[in-house]
């Protein structure tokens, strides 16, 4: 196939190692130092990349923000598939759970959630994180009508979003402590009500 438009950035060329190199430096710097104490010159430094380069094509820490968001958007997700959506759903759970308190993780998604709250840009970026997280877990719920767990006409990303809203509760709003525990039962109750018809 032909195109009458010039020729873009070649995957895997120059512009694609740039802007790998600098979400790599970007997620380093948010895990090290947090959002507020992320910088442009920092993530240029440590990327490699001059500053003047990642001001002229991100802007400054917002464009960072919302690009590093957009690029884990297009990850795919390791999505449980147990055969069961209670069980499919209590290891979604628990991996929302990981993603915020593992050591490693943890720093990054927060600062994710901290810029978007101080951010338009970044909170646009986080809706597209989010909605695209929504529509790869919708698969749990998908295939439970399927077989027959759950009523048909129920709809995926409502029975997603009423299983992780708790978890998210308890990380950035009451700022109760978040375990396991708490994940099976955010997953339990969007079963019971999924069941009963309430998505429907």
């Amino acid at each position: 196939m032909t195109s009458t438009e010039g020729p873009g950035p070649r995957p895997g060329g120059r512009s694609a190692r740039v802007r790998a190199a600098v979400r790599a430096a970007t997620l380093s710097e948010l895990t090290e130092k947090g959002y507020a104490a992320l910088t442009v010159e920092g993530v240029a430094v440590r990327s490699g990349v001059h500053k003047t380069t990642v001001y002229r094509r991100w802007g400054g820490v917002e464009g960072l923000i919302a690009d590093a968001l957009e690029m884990a958007a297009e990850e795919p997700w390791p999505i449980p598939d147990t055969g069961s959506v209670e069980e499919d759903l209590r290891a979604l759970t628990r991996l929302v759970v990981t993603g915020f308190t593992d050591p490693d993780e943890g720093p990054v998604s927060t600062a994710f959630i901290a810029a978007a709250t101080q951010d338009p840009a970044a909170a646009d970026a986080l809706r597209g994180f989010f909605a695209s997280r929504h529509d790869q877990a919708a698969r749990i719920v998908t295939r439970a009508v399927a077989r027959g767990e759950l009523p048909a006409g129920t709809d995926p990303a409502e029975v997603v979003r009423a299983a992780v809203a708790p978890v998210y509760y308890r990380l950035f709003v009451s700022r109760e402590p978040v375990d396991a525990a708490v994940a099976d039962r955010a997953a339990g109750a969007a079963l019971a009500a999924a069941r009963a018809g309430a998505f429907g």
